[in-house]
C-alpha cells in the first residue's frame, strides 16, 4: 500500500512541474505578443513612417523565435492554443496540462496588450484625437487584435484561418521530424520564426492571419474593457469568434495531413513502447534532456527509456514536439 507521504511528495512535485510549464507559457507568450503587438502599433501609429506590414511579420516572426528561447525547454513554448489543442487532441499531450497552457497562454497576452497600450498610451490618444474606434481611419483597435477588411466575408475568412493554421502545423511537423528534413539542431526557434514571417507575407493579408486564439482574443478582451467598448466584439457579423474557433480546427487538420501522408510508419518496438507507456514526454527546445510536451509547432514522443533511445533532439516552438510518430 502506497503511503501517504510519498502521493504527497508526488503530489508537490507534479505541482512544481505545472507551475513551471504554467510560468513558460505565460513568459514566452508575453515576449512574442510584446513584439508583434508593438510592430503593428508603430505600422499604425507611425502612419507607415516608423513602421511596415513587412515590419509586422518580422515583429511577430522574431517574437516568436524569443519566445521558444524564453521558455522552448521548459514548456515548449506553444504561445498557442490551437497547437497546444493539436497535441493534445493527436496524443502527444495529456489534456490535463492543456488548461494550465491555455490560461498561462491568455495571461501572457493580456499582459502583453496591456503593456503596449501603457508604452504608447499617449501616441494613441494623439492619434486618435481622443477617441478610441474600431473601425474608420482613426482606428486603433486593430493594434491588439484582428478584424476583417470589408471585401472579406465571415465564412471565407474562417476558411482563411483555417487553411493558415493547418499550413502552420504541417511545416512544424516537418521541422521538427527527425525522420524527414528536420531544421539542424539549434535552429528551429530560427526556423520557425521565419515559417511565420512566409505566412504573414504571402497569406496575411484577408483577416491578419491571426493562426492563434491567444493571440487574438486576450487582446480584444483588454480593448474591450480599456475603452473601445463592445465594438470590439460586434464588429464585421461578431468576427471575434472566427479566430477562436478556426485555428484549432486547421492546427487538427494540418497535424492529420502530416502524419497520414508523410509520417514514418511505427515499427513493432514502437507500438510496444506506446502501450506500456502512456505519459508523452516533451523534447526540450534547447536541449537533449526529455520533457513532458506537447504538439504545436512541435510535437512529442512517448516516453522512452534513453537507453533504447538516442538523446531526443531540441524541439521548438509554439509548441513542442520532437515529431517521433510514436503516438499517432
Amino acid at each position: 500500500m502506497v503511503s501517504s507521504s510519498l502521493i504527497t511528495r508526488i503530489q508537490v512535485k507534479m505541482q512544481r512541474k505545472m507551475v513551471r510549464e504554467f510560468l513558460g507559457e505565460l513568459m514566452s507568450t508575453y515576449v512574442m505578443m510584446v513584439f508583434g503587438l508593438g510592430s503593428v502599433a508603430h505600422m499604425v501609429l507611425g502612419e507607415n513612417k516608423f513602421g511596415s506590414y513587412l515590419g509586422v511579420n518580422l515583429g511577430f516572426g522574431f517574437g516568436v523565435t524569443m519566445g521558444v528561447h524564453v521558455a522552448g525547454g521548459i514548456s515548449g513554448a506553444h504561445m498557442n492554443s490551437a497547437v497546444t489543442f493539436a497535441n493534445c487532441a493527436l496524443g502527444r499531450m495529456s489534456w490535463k496540462k492543456f488548461p494550465i497552457y491555455v490560461l498561462g497562454q491568455f495571461l501572457g497576452s493580456f499582459l502583453a496588450a496591456a503593456t503596449i497600450y501603457c508604452l504608447f498610451y499617449k501616441a494613441i490618444d494623439h492619434f486618435s484625437d481622443g477617441s478610441l474606434t474600431v473601425t474608420g481611419p482613426k482606428a486603433t483597435a486593430g493594434i491588439f487584435a484582428t478584424y476583417l477588411p470589408i471585401y472579406m466575408t465571415l465564412w471565407h475568412g474562417f476558411l482563411n484561418e483555417v487553411l493558415l493554421t493547418a499550413m502552420l502545423q504541417l511545416c512544424l511537423f516537418a521541422i521538427t521530424d527527425k525522420q524527414n528534413s528536420p531544421a539542424l539542431e539549434g535552429t528551429q526557434a530560427l526556423v520557425i520564426g521565419i515559417l511565420v514571417v512566409i505566412i504573414g507575407l504571402s497569406l496575411g493579408m484577408n483577416t491578419g492571419y491571426a493562426i492563434n486564439p491567444s493571440r487574438d482574443l486576450p487582446p480584444r478582451f483588454f480593448t474591450f474593457i480599456a475603452g473601445w467598448g463592445a465594438d470590439v466584439f460586434r464588429d464585421r457579423e461578431h468576427w471575434w469568434w472566427v479566430p477562436v474557433v478556426a485555428p484549432p480546427l486547421g492546427a487538427y487538420i494540418g497535424g492529420i495531413v502530416y502524419l497520414l501522408l508523410l509520417g514514418s510508419p511505427k515499427t513493432p518496438m514502437e507500438l510496444k513502447a506506446g502501450e506500456e507507456h502512456s505519459v508523452p514526454t516533451e523534447a526540450k527546445t534547447m536541449s537533449h534532456s526529455s520533457k513532458t510536451s506537447s504538439i504545436t509547432p512541435n510535437s512529442m514522443s512517448p516516453k522512452i527509456s534513453e537507453n533504447s533511445r538516442g538523446p531526443v533532439q531540441p524541439v521548438p516552438l509554439l509548441g513542442d514536439s520532437a515529431i517521433v510518430l510514436e503516438n499517432f
